[in-house]
């Protein structure tokens, strides 16, 4: 079919079966019956679930799940899932740990299950009495906040505190209230935005103003995880190790455009985390890079210093807004038993772990940045992915990928010749 005569609108698309979906976009797309049949395997995801943790389903993205081992938090051994596709990420937390295993491992700490809800209030011109009508009102506003979940209030949360902000923007002064709401073990959007939505009304009818946003922060800084470590000398290499990891830090920590790649390196920790667990990685993502750049400039999210003793001493703080009730972590299987692996019991707890695994990340990051190179521990596991794409299956792929390290290169066009001649040695020695 041209694509003159292809249409995106497909009437009642969202109402079909996932099966008339997939019939509908393999004729717009020209799909084989192989990819639609790969389209159709929803995995250890039964489609029926798929379909209703999102609109549209036409089928699910595996993505492979590693555990983390070696990890010693508080005290205590855990095996950690962690749902990636990028090479070396789950080996680069396995030997961080096991660095500082014997030295007890990681020590985490975190602040509260604190979440904020933002209602943006304009169109009032004497905003300093706005702010404090609003400030006056908080036995009122605790009620109604409280109201929109019994549950929680019943379970140990509900409304905690009240501010309320001016802001100057290109629009004008807007008064922006913040409720702070203790949301337990859930992650709280869903809590915290009904209780904005809910509020809205009356601040503009106690403020004579126009109530406009009423959504949660993602900058959830009443929610901070922390972790910290200390790595012996002995068990890193010694003082210039240690000396080259503090030096790549002050860098990332002068520098965004250094920055962004040494946090990413964090997120590829975390993220993994978040992600098997079933919570929001966007959600996690936004608040951790938001948080870094909260005393007005871009900066690192690690600190990394030397002990009395002369020893490395690495420590992560940031925003972690994660649940163990709502969203995917009740409703997807794996998460469910990615948590039962972990074997949490308190959303307090997967944020600690996730701190944890996130310091344990950049360790090894900054410990191959300032040795031997990112690209050696890297690059020999990505031969591997490299071997597969170029068409190698069993033990062709290892073959093809030792080949490729070897000879300091990887590249497809180079495995592709190397599985070649592989492949024309074996029928000659057959």
């Amino acid at each position: 079919m041209s694509d003159t005569k292809r249409s995106s609108r497909i009437a009642g698309f969202h109402r079909q079966t996932i099966a008339e979906r997939i019939a509908a976009v393999s004729e717009f797309a020209g799909l084989t019956d192989a990819e639609r049949a790969h389209l159709a395997d929803t995995g250890n995801l039964p489609p029926e679930t798929a379909d209703r943790l999102i609109e549209n389903v036409v089928g699910t993205m595996n993505i492979p799940v590693g555990i983390a081992t070696n990890m010693r938090i508080d005290g205590r051994d855990r095996l950690v899932p962690m749902a990636t596709e990028e090479s070396s990420v789950v080996a680069a937390v396995c030997n961080a740990a096991r660095q500082c295993y014997d030295n007890g491992g990681f020590t985490t700490s975190m602040s509260g299950a604190r979440m904020i809800a933002q209602v943006q209030l304009l169109d009032v011109s004497d905003v300093q009495h706005a702010r404090l009508r609003i400030l006056e009102r908080i036995d009122e506003i605790r009620t109604v906040c409280d109201e929109c979940d019994p549950l929680l209030v019943k379970l140990g949360g509900g409304f905690r505190e009240l501010e309320a902000r001016i802001i100057e923007t290109r629009s004008g002064p807007m008064v922006i209230t913040h409720l702070i709401v203790d949301t337990r073990d859930a992650m709280g959007a869903n809590a915290v935005n009904t209780m904005a939505e809910a509020l809205a009304p009356r601040i503009a009818a106690w403020t004579g103003g126009r109530t406009n946003l009423r959504i949660l922060s993602n900058l959830a800084d009443r929610r901070l995880a922390r972790a910290r470590c200390t790595w012996r000398l002995a068990d890193i290499g010694g003082s210039e190790v240690r000396d080259g990891i503090i030096t790549a830090y002050h860098f990332a920590d002068a520098d965004p455009y250094r920055a962004a790649t040494h946090n990413k390196g964090i997120m590829n920790g975390i993220s993994a985390v978040v992600l098997a667990t079933g919570n929001d990685t966007r959600a996690v993502e936004a608040g951790a890079h938001a948080y870094a750049a909260r005393n007005g400039r871009y900066a690192s999210l690690t600190h990394w210093e030397t002990t009395h003793d002369g020893d490395l001493a690495g420590s992560l703080e940031l925003p972690m807004a994660v649940g163990l009730v709502g969203g995917a972590t009740r409703l997807h299987p794996t998460a469910k038993v990615a948590l039962r692996i972990l074997g949490t019991d308190s959303a307090e707890d997967l944020a600690r772990v996730i701190a944890a695994v996130g310091l344990a990340q950049n360790f090894s990051a900054l410990k191959a940045l300032a040795t031997t190179g990112i690209q050696k521990g890297h690059m020999a596991l990505h031969a591997h992915n490299i071997a597969m794409m170029a068409g190698a299956v069993g033990d062709e792929i290892d073959a093809v990928a030792r080949a490729l390290v070897a000879g300091g290169k990887v590249r497809l066009d180079l495995a592709e010749a190397e599985l070649k001649q592989l492949r024309s040695s074996s029928r000659l020695g057959g």
